[in-house]
Order: structure tokens, then sequence, then C-alpha cells
């Protein structure tokens, strides 16, 4: 594969495995479903990941249409989506995220007290396909435009993320008792901090272009 394709994918990859989180969603995946058993919790993972897939899928093939038809530049876009995953890093970096995550999940099991399908809401959307992950694809996706290898590249850096947040939902039992909240808590701090850096260059790279042309 040529290097500057290699490059490209371990920036997405890198952007979308931050983004989707799937490490830090994992705890909350494992308190939903803990109630049910092992099919259970193996249907939901699957279903999740599936819902997520489609809708991830579906605005990165189609952002661009989208974008053209609503009259918004690529450099607007690059700019709010840079402006948007910083907010997001921020909350990664103080643990509002995670909270939010939380408090969304706690709500959910104190409705439905019966075992659910969660695969749609909450866990599908927003926990795996969120708006950083959703406005990325859109936005890798129309920066690629006219080039099939780049985005090859786009759609499988997201397809071995949903793959892996798959895996990590399938042991997210075992997984979340071998590294505790505290050890879940640091990666996602520093994911925090590794997506700041790449929203701030998004952001300036939009504002050079709507402004320097």
């Amino acid at each position: 594969m040529d290097q500057v394709l290699v490059t490209q994918f371990i920036t997405y990859f890198v952007t979308f495995f931050v983004l989707i989180d799937a490490v830090g969603v994992a705890p909350i995946f494992a308190a939903l479903t803990a109630r049910g058993d092992a099919a259970y919790r193996r249907s939901m993972a699957i279903r999740s990941v599936f819902v997520a897939t489609i809708i991830i899928f579906a605005f990165a093939i189609g952002g661009a249409w989208l974008l053209d038809h609503m009259g918004i530049s690529l450099d607007a876009f690059r700019a709010a989506g840079g402006a948007l995953l910083f907010l997001i890093a921020l909350d990664m970096v103080f643990e509002k995220r995670t909270e939010r995550r939380g408090q969304r999940a706690d709500e959910h099991m104190s409705t439905h007290q019966e075992l659910d399908d969660i695969s749609v809401f909450p866990v599908g959307i927003p926990m795996v396909a969120g708006p950083g992950s959703i406005a990325s694809a859109m936005l890798f996706m129309s920066n690629a435009s006219g080039d099939l290898a780049h985005q090859g590249v786009v759609l499988g850096a997201i397809g071995v993320n949903l793959l892996l947040c798959l895996i990590i939902f399938l042991a997210a039992g075992p997984l979340v008792k071998m590294m505790g909240e505290a050890i879940a808590g640091a990666v996602t701090r520093i994911f925090g901090v590794i997506l700041a850096a790449l929203s701030v260059q998004l952001l300036i790279d939009g504002l050079k272009g709507a402004f320097l042309g």
C-alpha cells in the first residue's frame, strides 16, 4: 500500500478510535446488559454495532451530497467539525462525556425493568454513532471526494474501528473487571488529549481555507 495511504489510514483510525471510544463505552454496555444471559449480551453487541455501522456509513457516503444541497462549504464544515470535536475532547479530558453516558444508561435502566433492546438507543445511537464520529465521517469523505483509494481508506478505518468495537463489546464483562474504572478513566483522558490536537488542526485548516482561499 502507498505510504501516503498508510499514513492517512493511521490518522483516520486513531481519530475514529478516539471518537467511538469503545473502551469507554464498554463499562456502560456491560451495565446495560448485566441482567441478561450470554445470548442476550451477544445479540445486543452485534445489533448495536450493526446499527452504528449503518448510520455512520450512510452519513459518510451521503454527507457530501447533503452538504452540497444545503449550501455548506467544505471549509465551513471542516471548521465546525473541528470546534465540535474540541468540545468532545474537553468532555473526555474532564470525564463529562463518561458521566453523561452513565446517566443515560441509569435513566434507561430505571425506566426499563425488563430486558429490552438497547441496540438502537442508547448504545447504537449516540454512544457509538455519536455526533463526533458522524461529522468526522462526512468530513473525511468530503476531503477524499473523487479519490476512490482515499475514500476506501476512510471507510476501512471506520470499519476496522467498528469491528474492534464489536470485539470489545463481546468481551465487555471480563474486560471491565480487568481494567477497573481508574484505568478506563485514564485511557479516556489520554484519548481526549489526542482528539483535542486533531480537532485544533481541523479548525485551523478550515479557517485557512475559508479566509485565505
